[in-house]
């Protein structure tokens, strides 16, 4: 069996440290070695970032590994020359995967939103991966949630939790024969959730990710919910801060990204932390350790 594999998700503020700077090589230093990374914040065209295409040059600066970008968030940023030649360009706000293997399949879902009026909101959504990791393959979901509503993360995590494990009934980038795809078109059945979910530990919508406790029990893993990796390795789920709160010159902050699991992969989690030396976001990079013992597709 292949050594555990190290996941990490980082949401890198379109790589505005604390101190102010943006710099997209040091996000990638503070990544770089994990077997899996999700980011969160990765822009195009954006008028807050100094990069035009932070797709491309963090594609560049970890060229060790596969990559797909999704922007939930699409808006035009074409311009059009002296000439009249419309230079087409998009402004884009989305979640970027690195696989130190194959990503064999991958889509971009998105979440139902609320429209806001006075606050700025982005569309939301998931973007989905198959890994061909050697022990089997592995689907994974980056995601990162509305910032501003509870009520929205909550029909955000139903529309993910209903669309996720549905995957063996509606597949993934492509179904039927494999030998016309090229590829597999197995749908694995276990599944990961990595983001900055923007929940509260304990909060209606981490209760609508995880299930509730119960009153005697406790939490109990269930077919129909995730499972969060914190607590597996001993941590209450109020420890730890992986998000800083500049309006309070960094001094508090929350744990607002996670690393969720479906009770089959619960077991494999030997290892999770939060890196607090990384300095090139408001967020911190989390990671769990995950020993994979061959998980096996669903029936296609």
């Amino acid at each position: 069996m292949s050594q555990p594999v190290r996941i990490v998700t980082y949401n890198i503020q379109y790589s505005r440290g604390k101190d102010g700077l943006f710099d997209l090589a040091r996000i990638a230093d503070s990544v770089r070695g994990a077997d899996l990374i999700g980011l969160q914040e990765v822009t195009r065209h954006f008028p807050l970032a100094p990069d035009d295409d932070q797709p491309a040059v963090l594609e560049a600066l970890l060229s060790e590994y596969f990559c797909v970008y999704g922007a939930p968030a699409d808006m035009d940023a074409s311009v059009r020359g002296d000439d009249g030649v419309v230079v087409n360009r998009r402004r884009q706000f989305g979640n970027m995967l690195f696989s130190r293997w194959p990503i064999a399949s991958t889509r971009l879902e998105l979440f139902p939103r609320v429209r806001t009026i006075d606050r700025v909101s982005l569309q939301r959504g998931a973007l989905e991966a198959v890994i061909d990791h050697p022990d089997g393959q592995l689907r994974v979901y980056v995601v990162h949630l509305d910032h501003l509503l509870e009520r929205q993360r909550v029909n955000e995590i139903d529309h993910l939790l209903d669309f996720a494990f549905a995957a063996s009934r509606h597949g993934t980038a492509a179904t039927g024969p494999a030998r016309i795809i090229g590829g597999s078109t197995d749908v694995p059945s276990e599944f990961l959730v990595i983001g900055d979910c923007n929940i509260l530990p304990g909060s209606p919508a981490y209760v609508r990710m995880t299930g509730a406790p119960d009153y005697y029990y406790g939490q109990t893993m269930t077919s129909d919910h995730l499972v969060d990796t914190w607590p597996l390795v001993g941590r209450e789920i109020t420890d730890g801060v992986t998000w800083w709160d500049e309006a309070t010159g960094f001094e508090s902050g929350t744990r607002l990204d996670y690393v969720f699991v479906t009770p089959g992969l619960a077991g494999g989690v030997v290892g999770a932390g939060i890196d607090q030396d990384a300095g090139g976001s408001d967020h911190q990079p989390v990671w769990i350790d995950l020993a994979l013992s061959d998980p096996s597709p669903s029936a296609p």
